[in-house]
């Protein structure tokens, strides 16, 4: 992989972890704020608290995984592997980098992925 691509990609994969990390900050004070509004108030307003309570949830599981994914990218820049799918160990195509920098599959072993989960 050249190296100047690899550069992009680490600051690319950077600002992607600082955006997800004030994401979960402010879900952080919004979701604490939810929890501690006692006001008493009719079913449709606790269902729509729980409800808004459960996306926040949801969200914020997603970004944890993202992150992660993040984390686990930068480590393999470090390590030299970036860019090589986990399974067969091809080079993943710059352009499914560059719309997915965390990737870890080329697309022919994330289809086989896809077919298989489904």
């Amino acid at each position: 992989m050249k190296a100047e691509f690899t550069k992009q990609m680490r600051k690319a994969l950077l600002e992607l972890k600082e955006e997800i990390l004030y994401t979960l900050a402010q879900e952080s004070d919004e979701f604490r704020e939810l929890i501690e509004d006692k006001d008493p108030k009719d079913l449709v307003d606790i269902a729509t608290d729980d409800i808004d309570k459960r996306m926040l949830e949801i969200l914020e599981n997603q970004d944890i995984k993202r992150l992660n994914l993040i984390e686990a990218a930068l480590s393999r820049i470090e390590n030299e592997r970036y860019g090589f799918c986990m399974k067969c160990s091809a080079k993943i195509p710059e352009d499914r980098l560059k719309a997915i920098p965390y990737a870890t599959l080329c697309l022919p072993c994330k289809s086989k992925e896809e077919r298989k989960n489904r």
